[in-house]
């Protein structure tokens, strides 16, 4: 009994371990993305499409949201998905997600602006108010409704967003857009990212509707991973279904085009499934192959995603108005290394900051969880 029980937990070890390391690939792109060195100077693959299009920026954020997923499945597989159990710290942990993500705006706008009276114009939504909203609604469904019926629920999600905004004019950048339109509504222009100017919220209301599927999507992942006791039939598993939504997405991409401020329903496919496949790949090179001594660098990181998002959000907005970003720019990157590359070796010299924070952390077995 008692080997069975450890060959059982280091198998559970292992699972967790391909987890972070792909959160920790995700936090690495957080911050390449959202810290370049220069306005203008990032290479393409770090910056995010205009409007419509996908580029490997677009993928960070939605693959944390499946990643979220995965691991709700993990966390409350472990009490049976009984509600009386897990119920609590469901509601508790979504109020604290959001908040964070609340009180993170007030401070980066009171960094930004130097004034703490900030919340007439301050922003609602954000990055980890959708993390927040979007595990409070999976969770809570799994815990009261049946397994079986998430995949329905998934397409009437996605096909009922896809029909409101081809209805609703809803593929158009502009005020007339229904996404547009409810979140000035529900939000107003003062609360919304850059005041409105894009006319809609990356990260606001009506386009939670496909997030919340995202999410759902990589909970079905995480069981497969907890059902499937052979490994190899895992990976094939979360290969040939992110294969299949790759497709799907891609082909839907023609009547709803890939549009990560919009999130539109092929981009929700197409990120699950890109984000299937990595995750696939993982598991054979750590669950199959037994190849982990690489992942180290990622799992400090992804054992402390939110603290180190928070902590890297923070102090990127405190170097930009100390100007610290610029004068490092002007005066070592980009006579190093021109600019986009200067651009570049900056970001990755701020990715070594908040690693090594990460990895203090994690020396110090610190775990910082909401």
């Amino acid at each position: 009994h008692v080997n069975v029980l450890d060959m059982s937990l280091k198998k559970t070890t292992k699972r967790l371990v391909s987890l972070d390391v792909l959160r920790g690939i995700t936090i690495y792109g957080m911050i390449l993305v959202n810290n370049a060195g220069a306005c203008g100077y990032a290479y393409a693959p770090l910056k995010h499409a205009r409007w419509d299009g996908f580029t490997p920026a677009d993928l960070v954020f939605p693959a944390f949201l499946f990643i979220m997923g995965v691991s709700i499945f993990l966390s409350l597989n472990k009490s049976g998905f009984d509600w009386r159990v897990s119920i609590g710290r469901i509601l508790r942990r979504t109020f604290l997600i959001i908040l964070s993500g609340i009180a993170l705006k007030w401070v980066l706008a009171w960094i930004a602006t130097g004034e703490c009276n900030t919340l007439e114009n301050l922003r609602i939504m954000g990055v980890l108010q959708r993390l927040g909203i979007c595990y409070g609604i999976v969770a809570l469904l799994s815990v009261t409704v049946r397994h079986r019926f998430f995949p329905a629920i998934i397409v009437v999600l996605l096909v009922g967003y896809y029909l409101l905004q081809l209805f609703g004019n809803g593929f158009e950048k502009c005020a007339e857009n229904v996404v547009s339109i409810v979140d000035f509504a529900v939000l107003g222009p003062s609360h919304m990212y850059l005041g409105g100017a894009q006319f809609v919220d990356p990260e606001g209301v009506l386009s939670t509707i496909p997030a919340v599927a995202q999410v759902m999507i990589g909970f079905l992942c995480g069981r497969i991973i907890v059902g499937e006791k052979e490994i190899r039939t895992q990976i094939v598993k979360l290969a040939v279904w992110g294969t299949v939504m790759l497709i799907l997405g891609y082909l839907w991409s023609y009547g709803a085009p890939l549009n990560k401020r919009l999130w539109t329903s092929s981009f929700v496919l197409v990120t699950c499934g890109a984000t299937s496949l990595i995750l696939a790949m993982l598991v054979y090179f750590i669950d199959e192959l037994k190849k982990s001594r690489w992942t180290l660098p990622f799992v400090v990181v992804g054992v402390n995603p939110l603290s180190i998002y928070i902590f890297s959000e923070i102090v990127g907005e405190a170097f930009r108005k100390w100007h610290w970003t610029t004068l490092s720019f002007d005066s070592l990157w980009q006579p190093l290394f021109g600019n986009y590359g200067g651009s570049l070796a900056y970001a990755l010299a701020f990715l070594l900051l908040n690693w090594l924070v990460a990895w203090f952390l994690y020396k110090k077995h610190i775990y910082i969880k909401l």
